[in-house]
């Protein structure tokens, strides 16, 4: 295990800067995500870690070692790739086996290993298969596997779940983090999918553009977001995000939605310092039909015209517009029959952004 340190980190392919700065520590034995949309700059990130691409500027360390001009083969690192990577000819324990072969391992201890692998990650009865004669949820526990087996500083996965069915990427997310704490490896994992960081990531590192947007624990992104993009990119159904001004009447600071005028909460008002044009995002959940299901009386009532209904199983989706804008309510009614109603919108639950910086004004 090891700590891996990002020291303005940089990676340009010709005039174009994919990387354009990333500074960033992950602690000995944690899990950190990188996500992001694609063109972020994650993968790159995590490539020029694993020695696959060159970097344009700026160090990298494992443990107390720099990492920059050392051969990939020789970095004690250990990846699983979103292809998977396995050798067709060879059967699942060969291809388990395989690193330790070259190691220069005896016989007798790559058994050991390989079949102490194979049982954690249920392949005991598969180990002489071919590939092609495995699910997609198998041969991606025997690349897993293979890279275990390593026993490397740090395990690198580059969106190893994406060629996965839905249930099948659910119970792959639960044997990687059950690996994760079984062995304790510091792990670096890369996807575009908010669900997988939010339940696998200690941290969850989110990129836009070749930076980095935010740094926190799933909580912390999710119920703090630093600014517009992240408050967005977390979340399903996607935050609202409304058109509004901050303004101040006789001494006194609103948020104005249109015609719908509110007192800014408390927790904003010691960073209003003038009239501001502003972005008001709540989220679907935060939204409710009836006064009472808030726990306080910070509540705002907004009348609304329904525009459309999904259902979503157990709960369903509302498209409603509220002064010429859309906003999105997830509620467990199972039936909506009316056109127009009041919603009522949670105020400790909202989130305020500069339209100009798209940052938050709580942070």
């Amino acid at each position: 295990m090891a700590k891996v340190e990002f020291r303005n980190v940089k990676k340009s392919f010709g005039k174009v800067d994919v990387v354009k700065q990333f500074d960033f520590t992950v602690q000995d034995g944690e899990f950190v995500v990188f996500l992001g949309p694609s063109g972020c700059g994650k993968s790159t990130t995590l490539r020029m870690l694993a020695g696959l691409e060159t970097i344009t500027d700026g160090e990298i360390y494992v443990g107390e070692r720099l990492m920059n001009k050392i051969d990939a083969k020789d970095r004690d690192l250990a990846m699983v790739f979103q292809s998977y990577a396995l050798y067709p000819h060879m059967t699942v324990y060969e291809n388990i086996a395989f690193a330790l072969k070259m190691k220069g391992m005896s016989k007798p201890d790559i058994d050991t290993e390989v079949r102490k692998a194979a049982k954690m990650l249920e392949l005991e009865s598969l180990l002489n298969r071919k590939p092609k004669e495995l699910s997609g949820g198998q041969r991606q526990r025997v690349a897993m596997g293979r890279a275990m087996v390593r026993t490397p500083k740090v395990f690198l996965f580059d969106e190893p779940l994406s060629n996965l069915d839905a249930k099948l990427r659910g119970s792959m997310r639960e044997e990687i983090k059950q690996l994760h704490r079984e062995l304790s490896t510091t792990t670096i994992y890369v996807t575009h999918d908010q669900i997988e960081a939010m339940t696998l990531a200690d941290r969850i590192v989110i990129l836009k553009d070749g930076y980095v947007a935010q740094v926190g624990t799933p909580t912390e992104v999710f119920k703090r977001p630093a600014n517009k993009f992240v408050a967005q990119f977390i979340g399903n159904p996607s935050m609202n995000m409304l058109d509004a001004k901050l303004v101040n009447r006789n001494d006194e600071w609103m948020i104005e939605l249109g015609n719908i005028t509110m007192p800014l909460p408390e927790r904003f008002k010691t960073l209003a310092s003038r009239n501001l044009a502003i972005h008001f995002g709540i989220r679907p959940t935060d939204i409710h039909l009836r006064a009472e299901h808030i726990d306080h009386q910070r509540v705002l009532p907004v009348p609304v015209n329904i525009l459309d209904k999904e259902l979503l199983g157990a709960s369903i989706l509302l498209k409603t517009q509220i002064e010429g804008q859309e906003l999105t309510v997830e509620t467990q009614a199972a039936e909506v029959d009316v056109d127009a109603l009041t919603l009522y919108l949670d105020m400790d639950a909202i989130h305020l952004f500069d339209a100009l910086s798209e940052k938050s004004l709580a942070s």
